[in-house]
């Protein structure tokens, strides 16, 4: 039986990650709508991986330290 990566498989961090350059892209678009980007394809393709490739490693770093912070403390609790 074929298994399908669905977004409920996904690591926490990558499903933060993913919203977060999500929201990267989309505030890109506004910005190349608005005119703050010039309109050569190389600006706007930029634009949108910059905005979304750091909106997305910055959240997915800071979910994943969230994740191992929080697996630590309940792994000490349980060896009390």
């Amino acid at each position: 039986m074929k298994r399908s990566l669905t977004w409920r498989r996904w690591p926490l961090p990558l499903r933060v990650a993913a919203i977060f350059a999500a929201a990267g892209i989309v505030l890109a678009i506004v910005g190349i709508i608005k005119g703050t980007v010039p309109a050569n394809p190389l600006s706007i393709f930029l634009a949108l991986l910059i905005s979304g490739g750091s909106w997305g490693l910055v959240s997915w770093a800071i979910t994943t330290a969230i994740v191992d912070v929080e697996r630590d403390a309940a792994e000490d609790v349980v060896d009390e």
